[in-house]
């Protein structure tokens, strides 16, 4: 997901719309009407205008180790030049979920989402370092997943 034109400015009944559909995306329009006070029809076109403005995406959040996915890590890369373009690249990769470019230590830091540690490895050594102007990268392998939320609100 590249940067985005500025998000349309957000009305109280928009960022509670948003946060009770963090609390439960499959929350029924009528239950959204009933509790902003709008009719069903003006909740749904305004849920439909949060996704279509890319303010908000409706998905479902897995546990990644249920489904098969065993060695999560966070990837930190230092490259020539400008990182954005590379950035842009490393965001065709699926099992990259997460991929943001940093003014820090990193460059780019990745969160790599894969099934075991070979499978970590094949990712690192041909397809992220294989990327011109990737310099190094950084493995801080994930020992455990203690918490992973989406629900941080409208503040």
């Amino acid at each position: 997901m590249s940067p985005k034109s500025p998000p349309p400015a957000l009305d109280d009944i928009s960022k509670r719309i948003i946060e009770l559909l963090q609390e439960d995306g499959r929350r029924p329009y009528a239950e959204i009407a009933r509790e902003v006070g709008l009719s069903e029809a003006a909740a749904r076109q305004r849920v439909q205008r949060l996704t279509e403005s890319g303010v908000i995406q409706i998905v479902a959040v897995t546990d990644p180790l249920q489904l098969g996915f065993h060695r999560m890590s966070m990837i930190g890369i230092r490259v020539s030049g400008d990182p954005r373009a590379i950035a842009e690249e490393l965001s065709a990769i699926p099992e990259l979920a997460y991929v943001v470019v940093t003014l820090g230590t990193f460059d780019i830091l990745v969160e790599a989402v894969c099934e075991d540690d070979d499978h970590l490895l094949d990712l690192i050594a041909t397809r992220i370092r294989a990327i011109p102007g990737i310099l190094q990268t950084e493995s801080l392998l994930y020992a455990g997943l203690y918490k992973d939320l989406y629900n941080w609100g409208t503040r």
